[in-house]
């Protein structure tokens, strides 16, 4: 893998099959994380057909946490008032990113070929799983003096070369858009 490169119509990447495998289910469970307790939408709802949520809470799970902060983290009421009209359609927006890379990304590995609207949303797939990937292995400011201390018998050394390798695929996408 060389990373993404700028073409004419867009952007290219090749992609082995098992780094494929890797980033699709890793953009999958981040998907099904972030629109699985999504409630049903009851077609004569109003609150859901205004995007409403009914959440006003910062989710317990630190994944979903990272991935859906507060606005207002000094003032709890304010950050519930703001939740409830904007967590919906950021879950939605993070759902459809991901369907974007598992619909332009071949299971069995191959070409990928982006236009800019399509690289935006792998940007902002790769960086969703990046953060959870970064909430369970607890980075931090010095987590890259840290991580090269792991040793390569620690199960979570391979999740710290997938982050690093998720890192590289988004600087080398954001290099070939600029």
């Amino acid at each position: 893998m060389a990373g993404f490169r700028a073409t004419s119509g867009g952007v290219t990447a090749r992609f082995a099959a098992p780094q494929a495998r890797i980033v699709r289910d890793l953009v999958s469970q981040v998907a099904e994380l972030v629109g699985g307790d999504q409630p049903v939408r009851q077609p004569d709802d109003l609150a859901a057909e205004l995007g409403l949520s009914d959440s006003t809470a910062l989710p317990g799970d630190p994944v979903l946490a990272r991935l859906l902060p507060d606005a207002y983290q000094a003032d709890p009421e304010a950050a519930g008032e703001f939740r409830k009209y904007t967590e919906r359609g950021l879950r939605d927006g993070k759902v459809a990113a991901a369907m974007t890379v598992l619909d332009t990304l071949p299971a069995r590995g191959g070409r990928v070929r982006l236009s800019e609207a399509d690289a935006q949303a792998w940007l902002r797939a790769l960086n969703d799983v990046r953060l959870a990937l970064g909430v369970r292995l607890g980075v931090t400011d010095d987590f890259d003096e840290r991580s090269g201390q792991i040793d390569p018998g620690d199960p979570r050394s391979a999740y710290v070369w997938v982050y690093h390798w998720l890192a590289f695929l988004q600087e080398s996408l954001v290099d070939a858009l600029s």
